[in-house]
């Protein structure tokens, strides 16, 4: 039952950043708010409000009909000119920015929300206006107290849009697009540290383990760590995943080593565990928020955008990840009871940092602010405190690889004294 959960809740993680889920939920629920509505109606909640309160009940078929018609067909125009909103400003972000970014903004939870109070109000509406009988004008057999809450909720669709305008024009603009990003990788990256201050240090070499492969093809996103922990302390194995989460992986590839043969049924087991998507997600994958600032920054570089500030944002927010990162080993072992279980492959320090300078060398290295942004990004590295000394190794690597190139491609002597004194101030921490 316990192994069920865990798997219902990986499942409703995996389709909860999904754009349709919340519209499609509150569709749903909207459609049942109506149906509950009319079995009120026919139970005579009307007569009790046209008692009470008889102002805010219509009492005449013609009108309400006209009244939620009106209504239904306003909100269907402000649903379409937020879709259309929505996808110019995807378009923009598309091109200014990066295609990666994109499942980012329309899978912001408060903009479904939005949507869905759109259709379920139209839902709830249209079966209000389905249960008007044109032939009854008498007050106490209409539907009065459901077409006032069909005005009710009209209303707050009106509010709604314009929340849903000042939202998606604030979420299209840079800051917000790459706080958006940072904020998501700090709190996956600072979950997998508080993790690993919990788990074994070490790990038996897998070298001469059995091989299993994927029955599956896509980003491998998340696997289901509970689920995978019991099986080994109750079938005494240890596992150690394969492929990166967050890359790619193709049906057919070894996906985990395990330290003794298991039978299919175990296998089928532990591989139902893992999750696949076709898509990339921050929330899983921390390395993804390095790529997409990184691909920002670099397309701010570009000749047809060339937008330094929006560089040297990038290079900032890079430099807080990175300082967080630092304080991650690059093995990461899940364990229980101080004894280690799973050893999961994950992108090393050295790895990460090479691939993000390599994108600034090639494209912002003629750029002298760009240059010295990078200059103080290592500077501020070297003075963090690591539980691995090696990655100051790698930070003094980048800083000779990066002076050389901006030493390569800018010719003023002034400007060439100034590298020269930048990378001359970088503390020397080499291990």
């Amino acid at each position: 039952m316990k192994t069920l959960y865990h798997k219902f809740l990986s499942f409703f993680h995996s389709i909860e950043g999904n754009i349709a889920f919340y519209p499609a939920f509150l569709s749903f629920m909207g459609f049942n708010f109506a149906m509950l509505m009319l079995f009120l109606e026919k139970k005579g909640i009307s007569t009790i409000i046209i008692e009470q309160v008889p102002e805010l009940v219509i009492n005449n078929a013609d009108t309400a009909k006209t009244l939620l018609s009106f209504l239904t067909g306003g909100i269907i125009s402000i649903m379409v000119f937020s879709f259309s909103m929505v996808m110019v400003l995807l378009n923009q972000a598309a091109s200014n920015f990066s295609p990666r970014v994109l499942p980012g903004l329309i899978s912001k939870r408060n903009h479904q929300y939005v949507l869905g109070l759109y259709l379920a109000t139209i839902l709830y509406n249209t079966f209000t206006l389905v249960g008007i009988n044109p032939r009854e004008d008498d007050k106490y057999q209409l539907p009065g107290f459901s077409v006032l809450l069909g005005i009710i909720l009209t209303v707050l669709c009106f509010f709604a849009f314009l929340y849903f305008i000042h939202s998606i024009s604030q979420s299209i603009q840079v800051n917000n697009i790459l706080d958006n990003i940072y904020t998501k990788a700090k709190r996956r990256l600072q979950g997998i540290i508080d993790r690993e201050n919990e788990e074994a240090p070490s790990f038996p070499e897998t070298e001469n383990w059995q091989n299993y492969y994927s029955q599956e093809t896509g980003y491998l996103q998340t696997f289901t760590s509970v689920n995978l922990k019991n099986i080994c302390l109750e079938n005494d194995l240890k596992i150690r995943v394969l492929p990166i989460p967050g890359i790619f992986v193709l049906k057919g590839i070894p996906l985990i080593k395990v330290n003794k043969k298991i039978d299919d049924d175990m296998v089928s087991n532990i591989l139902s565990n893992f999750n696949f998507s076709r898509g990339e997600f921050v929330e899983d994958n921390y390395a993804l928020a390095f790529k997409q600032i990184t691909e920002i920054g670099v397309k701010a570089m570009s000749p047809g955008i060339n937008d330094p500030g929006t560089a040297i944002n990038t290079i900032d927010y890079l430099t807080e990840l990175f300082a967080i990162r630092m304080q991650k080993n690059d093995d990461t072992i899940l364990s229980s009871d101080h004894q280690s279980l799973i050893y999961i492959n994950t992108v090393n320090f050295k790895e990460l940092l090479y691939q993000v300078m390599l994108s600034y060398r090639n494209y912002c290295k003629h750029d002298m602010t760009c240059v010295q942004k990078l200059f103080t990004m290592l500077k501020y590295l070297l003075l963090q405190q690591t539980p691995n000394k090696i990655y100051h190794n790698s930070l003094v690597n980048e800083a000779k690889l990066l002076k050389e190139d901006a030493m390569a491609s800018i010719n003023n002597s002034g400007d060439r004294k100034r590298i020269e004194e930048l990378y001359k101030s970088l503390p020397d921490k080499r291990d």
